[in-house]
């Protein structure tokens, strides 16, 4: 029998691709703290305070192996001057982008981390979590990826123009967003996160085609990561993997926030003894689950990737959807608890 670890041993095993006492459980709950606290995610997220309070009482609510000081991703375009727009019963998103037009890259600057109100409150977060914590569970921080900061800066659509006609102005965008990056995720580190989600869903193949991610996205992830002082993840939200998996993983990267959309074993087998695999629950489906197909899908996922450890359950989009209700999470929690003690049996 296995003794029982805190959740930051568990996590640690688990990335050394050994088998812990249990599957670790990252249930990425952004928005549930809102509820727990009876506030409007608007009110929830205008304060440090309400989002410590809020991951801790997920966390003992639902059992998690970790604590997350992330707010929404609008976050990081609100630090370059964007508005922010929030809703009742979603993330809160980016408005207007920054960058009209192509030209507008020449006078673009990046925001210096520690002046914007809008960051300083996620790195009190961090610190606030961190003492509370310990060394008991992971505090896990996020950062978007350079690559894929330009949805929110100019829209989709213009972004990808730039990449394929614009290629001066596109370098000067990426290396202004990889000095933004790797200061913002250095500094949730010196405020006592554990390690870094890098969010990279434009280097995804959903997005990219793989020749196109091996100039682009792999350079910049590679020239990033080098410069973090801490582990990370790599996460595709909800994006394809498989066919950069291998390329990833040469990255620096730790681990793989996977989607959905891909068989968790050929993924598993893809990554085995290079990267650690977390997901790959359906947050969408997630919202009309019963208890029982709650319990299902969880065991088969441990039973698919589980094995050998290197293995994290979550979502696969790295954020549950605010409408996936209390009961569903608790389902999953309790079916983690009972199905995924090694040694496995399934």
């Amino acid at each position: 029998m296995t003794t029982e670890m805190t959740s930051l041993q568990r996590v640690l095993t688990t990335l050394g691709h050994k088998e812990p006492d249990r599957v670790p459980l990252f249930l990425l709950v952004t928005m549930h703290g809102a509820k727990e606290l009876g506030l409007s995610i608007q009110e929830y997220f205008s304060k440090a305070e309400n989002v410590v309070e809020g991951q801790l009482r997920m966390r003992k609510k639902y059992r998690n192996d970790c604590l997350n000081n992330f707010f929404y991703a609008a976050v990081e375009v609100e630090a370059w001057g964007s508005e922010v727009i929030y809703r009742e019963d979603g993330p809160p998103n980016s408005g207007t982008p920054i960058i009209r037009k192509p030209e507008d890259i020449k006078y673009l600057e990046p925001p210096k981390v520690k002046e914007k109100p809008c960051l300083i409150k996620v790195l009190e977060a961090t610190q606030q979590l961190k003492a509370k914590s310990g060394d008991d569970a992971p505090v896990l921080a996020t950062v978007i990826s350079p690559f894929s900061l330009p949805v929110m800066q100019m829209g989709f659509d213009k972004y990808i123009e730039l990449m394929y006609e614009h290629p001066d102005l596109f370098e000067r965008l990426m290396r202004m967003n990889e000095e933004f990056c790797v200061e913002w995720a250095n500094a949730q580190l010196e405020a006592g996160a554990t390690a870094v989600t890098y969010f990279d869903p434009v280097s995804s193949t959903t997005v990219t085609p793989r020749e196109m991610y091996l100039e682009t996205g792999f350079q910049i992830a590679k020239r990033t990561i080098a410069r973090i002082k801490g582990p990370t993840a790599t996460h595709l939200a909800s994006g394809r993997s498989l066919p950069v998996l291998n390329d990833i993983s040469q990255t620096g990267t730790a681990a793989i926030g996977i989607s959905v959309l891909e068989d968790l074993t050929e993924v598993k087998a893809a990554c085995k003894g290079k990267l650690t695999v977390i997901g790959n629950l359906n947050g969408v489906e997630m919202r009309k689950w019963t208890p029982q197909q709650a319990e299902a899908i969880v065991k088969e996922a441990i039973a698919k990737a589980g094995p050998g450890g290197g293995y994290i359950l979550a979502d696969n989009h790295g954020e549950i959807p605010w409408q996936v209700p209390e009961e569903t999470l608790l389902a999953i929690s309790e079916s983690v608890h009972k199905w995924g003690r090694y040694p496995l049996n399934l």
